[in-house]
Formats: structure tokens, C-alpha cells, sequence
């Protein structure tokens, strides 16, 4: 994991009040984008999650890290913001990037 501010990064922040699924959607989004370095930036009342251009998590590696099942709708509640664009790929996973990708 690489803590640094960048302009480039895009991906969730999660109110920090849902710590839990902050540590599971870390997890999963470092084993969803192995090639690509993770920043986590902790502000106690949020956490900044994110990948250089592109960062996917999906709903296998999120259920994984939390170890029970869950849909990836039900992240919207703890989801405060996010950085870049966001597509859902059905309930299979969630892609945020920074280019327009049609």
C-alpha cells in the first residue's frame, strides 16, 4: 500500500464510520489490481481509496475480505463520494477511471 496525494486517482471514499467495509474494500481492491499501487488516505471521517487511472473491485474479492456475501449495491450507504467516473459491470463488479472509456 502507497499513501501520497495524487490529482490521478480515482476510486471510492467511504465514510469512516464504516470501518469495516473500508478494511474489506482496501483488501479487495488491492488483490482486484495487482499491477496498480493502492493509496489509502485516512481522514478518520473518510477514507480515500484509490488507483492510479483505473481501479475495479469486484464482488467475489469484496465478499472474500468481509468473509460473508454481499451485493455491491449495498455499498452505497457507507459510499460518501468517489474520484473519477463510475460503470457497474451488473452486480459482478465496479470499475472507476478517469478517461471516458466509449
Amino acid at each position: 500500500m502507497v499513501v501520497s496525494d495524487s490529482e490521478h486517482l480515482v476510486g471510492p471514499v467511504i465514510r469512516g464510520a464504516d470501518r469495516d467495509i473500508a478494511e474489506a474494500l482496501i483488501e479487495a481492491i488491492e488483490r482486484d489490481n495487482p499491477d496498480t499501487h493502492v493509496t489509502v488516505q485516512d481522514r478518520d471521517g473518510y477514507v480515500r481509496i484509490g488507483c492510479p487511472g483505473r481501479c475495479r473491485v469486484t464482488r467475489t474479492s469484496l465478499e472474500e475480505a468481509l468473509g460473508e456475501p454481499m451485493r455491491l449495491a449495498e455499498l452505497e450507504p457507507a459510499l460518501a463520494s468517489f474520484a473519477g467516473r463510475m460503470r457497474l459491470e451488473g452486480d459482478q463488479a465496479i470499475v472507476w477511471y478517469l478517461d471516458r472509456e466509449d
